[in-house]
């Protein structure tokens, strides 16, 4: 109770605690993936029944975001699944983030691994957000993937950084981590150098197919800790309740909305798992007197938080 008053008391010094962000994901590129994350469905080194695709035509993709600016995302989201994009792919992805970017959304995209001249193109393409998930500790990490290391995750985070975009940084849980490997992977995040202004903390979500696909299921309160203290550590970054959002009640949905939650996905999918549909938010956001923050609205946030860092700085 203690944690979640003091985590509560820090989210409405900096936020409008009945304002939740929402956030549209869309795969434009899925499956046949060369890593080896153990969660994750769309690893060509697993059989998880999924189909590789190609990249999605970018008119594809900017129709998708007319949907959902329609249906009150302010930010859009779009994800490939690659160890690292190559130079024959920058093309459609910088299409993408200046056509979404005109539609007056924000832009995130989550690629893998960055050199620092794509992060350039992508900045200068207007991009606003790159997401890019440390997943757990350090001390865990190998026990999740082994084909690339802690050190590559936070490289690319500098990466991102250095070209003045703003980061999309946060983890997995739910994965076999203990609670100190959790509190660690929140400590990297917060002392980073610039801490991420998105965090999403997603909950496991077993994949068939995946070494974690017998997972047992997380302790619920679990999440609402997890949330609690991402918002204490990072006061003015926007936490994302992420996957596993279909498998909470709507109870604790607002346990966590409370301990400082605010951002969600929206739509019915996030890449391969299942995400709760419109109507199902609806009905919660009705019930627990929230709203959605509007474009301007989200966009005047993401700009404060960055100038009160500046002068944070300066001071």
């Amino acid at each position: 109770m203690d944690l979640l008053h003091r985590a509560h008391t820090v989210h409405r010094a900096h936020f409008e605690p009945s304002t939740i962000q929402c956030s549209k994901l869309l795969s434009i590129k899925t499956g046949g993936c060369p890593e080896d994350c153990s969660y994750c469905s769309q690893s060509a080194r697993y059989d998880s029944e999924l189909s590789a695709s190609k990249m999605m035509e970018v008119q594809r993709v900017l129709d998708e975001a007319r949907k959902a600016k329609a249906a009150g995302a302010t930010r859009y989201c779009m994800g490939a699944a690659w160890r690292s994009p190559k130079a024959r792919d920058m093309p459609g992805v910088l299409a993408m983030v200046r056509g979404v970017k005109d539609m007056g959304l924000e832009t995130c995209m989550t690629l893998g691994m960055l050199t620092d001249d794509q992060a350039a193109q992508l900045r200068d393409a207007g991009l606003d957000y790159y997401n890019h998930n440390i997943d757990t500790s350090e001390r865990y990490y190998s026990e999740v993937i082994t084909s690339r290391t802690f050190a590559d995750r936070l490289n690319t985070l500098d990466r991102v950084r250095a070209a003045g975009i703003n980061v999309c940084s946060g983890g997995i849980i739910g994965m076999g981590e203990t609670a100190d490997d959790r509190i660690d992977m929140l400590r990297t995040l917060a002392e980073l150098e610039e801490p991420p202004e998105s965090v999403p903390i997603n909950m496991l979500m077993p994949m068939k197919g995946t070494p974690m696909a017998d997972m047992a299921p997380l302790d619920p309160i679990e999440m609402v800790r997890t949330i609690a203290t991402a918002r204490i550590l990072m006061p003015q970054a926007y936490v994302r309740l992420s996957a596993g959002r279909s498998e909470m009640s709507d109870e604790l949905q607002a346990m966590c909305f409370f301990a400082g939650a605010n951002s969600i996905f929206v739509g019915d999918t996030l890449l391969t798992a299942d995400n709760p549909d419109e109507d199902k938010d609806a009905l919660l956001f009705n019930k627990l007197n929230l709203k959605r923050a509007e474009v301007m609205e989200a966009a005047a946030a993401c700009q404060k938080t960055m100038q009160d860092r500046a002068q944070e700085q300066a001071a």
